[in-house]
């Protein structure tokens, strides 16, 4: 089993901004020349989490931000959560401040960087979140049949989605986790034409009868590399709300659902563990975006 952990304390000096060797390369820690307490941690060169230490509920990127917007349109109340994927744990923080009482457990295979995000940037204070240092899908399979409310999968290395976390065993499994209403949110990046997007819906759909992709225009309409947010559910889905705040976004974004999304889908097979899944990456120039 992994390694799980939790408590409470700030750095005495405060976050200190500089570069940290962690598994999967150098995070570098920077703060934000406009927020006094709110800092970028980046791996590779690659933006990982905005952690507002004073305001968890400034969700500064724009995916994390529609991401945030679908646990705000979940049922009142505590959430049981499992996070795949932590690295700064931004949208762990924001559901603990939303929803006091929820009790979070993540699964993030690179220890050295949790390390470095408990140490520097307060993670111990969050209420009732553990961490696991574990692989996402191994910790899924851990959990009991019917335990959670919310299961978030974001686990990326240099901007791609982590291996095997877009099959349909694996989201099969997640499925088991979930109480009957719960709810699976995913985080996925995608190019021109948006075939690793569509095949993700196939598979999406494959397990679940309801699901809604949120994206900018230009990233749906394949003009350019970008974050594609999905949820997915056994119930229905607050199709109406989400297109509200989808559409009065700083960064607008569309809400797709029903019958265009299966238009989106088209012919896209769904994604299984017999074949060899590679998720796309994005181009050198926009590296550092994401």
């Amino acid at each position: 089993m992994g390694k799980a952990r939790s408590g409470r304390g700030r750095p005495p000096n405060g976050p200190q901004p500089g570069r940290y060797p962690v598994r999967f390369g150098t995070a570098e820690l920077l703060r934000d020349a406009d927020r006094a307490n709110a800092w970028l941690l980046s791996v590779g060169g690659v933006a990982q989490s905005y952690v507002d230490l004073d305001d968890p509920a400034n969700l500064e990127f724009d995916y994390v931000r529609r991401l945030g917007d679908l646990v705000d349109c979940l049922p009142d109340g505590p959430l049981d959560a499992l996070h795949v994927g932590g690295a700064g744990c931004s949208l762990p923080r924001y559901v603990a401040a939303t929803r006091p009482g929820s009790r979070q457990l993540v699964f993030d295979a690179d220890e050295p960087l949790i390390e470095l995000v408990r140490e520097q940037l307060d993670l111990r204070s969050v209420p009732k979140l553990r961490v696991r240092i574990e692989d996402g899908r191994v910790g899924v399979r851990s959990r009991r049949d019917a335990s959670a409310d919310l299961v978030v999968v974001d686990a990326f290395e240099r901007a791609s989605i982590a291996g095997g976390l877009a099959t349909v065993e694996f989201v099969t499994d997640v499925a088991r986790v979930l109480r009957p209403a719960g709810t699976l949110l995913a985080n996925v990046t995608d190019g021109p034409g948006l075939p690793f997007a569509r095949r993700f819906l196939a598979t999406l759909a494959a397990v679940f009868p309801q699901v809604v992709l949120l994206a900018e225009p230009g990233v749906l309409r394949g003009r350019r590399f970008g974050n594609l947010v999905l949820a997915a559910s056994r119930t229905e889905l607050p199709t109406a709300e989400l297109t509200r705040r989808a559409a009065s976004s700083p960064y607008p974004a569309r809400c797709v659902h029903d019958g265009d999304l299966r238009a989106l889908r088209g012919k896209a097979q769904p994604m299984t563990d017999a074949e060899a899944v590679v998720a796309p990456a994005p181009p050198e120039d926009v590296l550092g975006l994401f």
